[in-house]
């Protein structure tokens, strides 16, 4: 480590976010620049810990002391090859993920951790920048062909790893863009799509073949997977929303997340969405119930869309202001988390239970009847706190239920597990030379998760692969 006493010297900083009444008239990312000096004191803030708990607070096992120490002495291409040992795309987790990274940090034990998600970030950024950055093919083909169904977080780091090791790999995306959720979930004041752009020009010239608008099962027969691949990866996500069935469902104005998050994100790329299907928070009172981070993705696009009003309700009771006692270190903690959403407006409640909903003659929702409920999991309600709230827009962020089950898992044959998601063993399925990875197999995660997933699902894919064309002894002894 450069500076041995930098956590005892230097506090924890991060980049200043631009003011909330200039960032919701647009769509860029929400941060200012960070001087190097300053990403510099900040890697410097990394302990000698002896044992690292970052590493195993990251889905990836990033070498964080690593690269924070390269960071600091100003070494930052061997600080991105660092980076890039454990993470295909440290530009997405720099800008999107939770930082369980920073949950585990041994200084965060009892002062402010390091603030590795901005160091990731500013060494990858840098990297971009100075071109160092490259296309990576592989030196030789090994002539196996591998399909890979769905372009999110996951699909690209298998796809990525697999291409590197040789294979020929095609990936298809049921979308009109490569992205998946990346794309048309994550909203661009969080990660602008220039970001996912240029890795996907990397990888085409690694030599990565990418379908758009083949949607598998649907448009695109499975067999035509099954009989021209040697294996298949599915990384479809769990794109199954969980519903809110309560009487007045059924009124126009209640849209899953997933239907209004995407069309802004095609807007942002210049498309026009067709006005008998457009869902848009202009001039509307609106209600979000759930409030998780797609809930607060849902706040941050109604305030920029011009949203007259704003509330976000969610059914647990409010988390502490600080880490539970419950979650003690170096488990990721039960605290009050506030988004950049969060900042620019609305009305954020806990503890709200919805009856049902109201609307007018014309079948538009109008109202949302509630009440406040006790503690989890009996969540009894509260006598005397009924109330009605006037609605134009109700949007639903309460999470997924798992993959899709009809139409492609059904197709193929799959076994799924007791909740709903792809059974696998070392990322099998129960249909030879198909394979599972990310959200499809391990239910509703993070981006670093899928990323984990896909690297770890390309292994055991070039594994199979290896073990279909070697010498059955010399299989064994590589085994043995």
């Amino acid at each position: 480590m450069g500076k041995v006493t930098g956590f005892l010297e230097i506090e924890r900083e991060q980049p200043t976010r631009r003011k909330p009444e200039e960032r919701i008239k647009d769509w860029f990312e929400i941060y200012e620049p960070f001087p190097e000096e300053k990403q510099r004191q900040q890697g410097a803030r990394c302990m000698d810990c002896g044992v690292p708990f970052c590493h195993t607070g990251c889905p990836v096992n990033n070498l964080i002391p690593d690269w924070n120490d390269l960071a600091y002495n100003g070494r930052w291409e061997a600080a991105v090859r660092r980076l890039h040992a454990t993470n295909n795309f440290p530009e997405f987790t720099g800008r999107i993920c939770p930082a369980p990274c920073e949950a585990s940090c041994v200084l965060g034990i009892d002062q402010p951790p390091v603030s590795i998600k901005l160091m990731e970030r500013s060494i990858v950024d840098r990297a971009w920048d100075e071109g160092w950055i490259k296309p990576e093919p592989p030196e030789h083909n090994t002539g196996k062909r591998v399909a890979v169904v769905g372009s999110g977080p996951s699909g690209l780091a298998a796809a990525q790893q697999l291409r590197r090791a040789g294979h020929s790999v095609t990936v298809y995306e049921k979308n009109d863009r490569i992205g998946g959720l990346l794309r048309y979930g994550i909203p661009n004041f969080k990660l602008e799509k220039h970001v996912i752009d240029r890795r996907i020009q990397q990888m085409k010239a690694e030599g990565v073949t990418f379908v758009t608008n083949a949607h598998v099962g649907v448009n695109v027969p499975v067999e035509t997977l099954t009989s021209h691949y040697d294996a298949i990866l599915l990384t479809g996500g769990a794109e199954h929303p969980r519903d809110l069935t309560i009487e007045g469902r059924e009124l126009k104005g209640i849209h899953f997340a997933m239907e209004f998050l995407p069309q802004q994100n095609k807007r942002c790329e210049g498309d026009q969405i067709d006005p008998s299907v457009a869902i848009s928070a202009a001039g509307k009172r609106v209600v979000i119930i759930g409030g998780g981070d797609t809930g607060a993705d849902c706040l941050g696009t109604s305030h920029r869309q011009g949203a007259k009003s704003v509330h976000q309700f969610e059914i647990m009771p409010k988390p502490p202001e600080t880490r539970a006692a419950s979650t003690p270190w170096p488990l990721w903690p039960l605290q009050l988390r506030t988004e950049s959403a969060h900042e620019e407006g609305g009305i954020r409640d806990w503890s709200i239970n919805s009856i049902k909903f109201t609307g007018d003659e014309h079948g538009n929702v109008k109202q949302l009847h509630a009440l406040r409920v006790g503690a989890p999991p009996k969540f009894e309600p509260i006598p005397g706190t009924e109330f009605t709230l006037d609605v134009d827009l109700v949007l639903l962020a309460m999470g997924f239920l798992g993959p899709v089950r009809n139409g492609m898992i059904e197709q193929l044959g799959l076994a799924v597990d007791g909740r709903g998601n792809v059974a696998t063993t070392n990322f099998k399925t129960s249909v030879d030379g198909i394979f599972a990875a990310g959200d499809m197999r391990r239910g509703q995660s993070l981006v670093v998760w899928a990323i984990a997933e896909g690297r770890q699902a390309a292994a055991a894919i070039n594994e199979y692969l290896a073990a279909k064309t070697e010498p059955a002894a010399l299989r064994h002894r590589v085994t043995a």
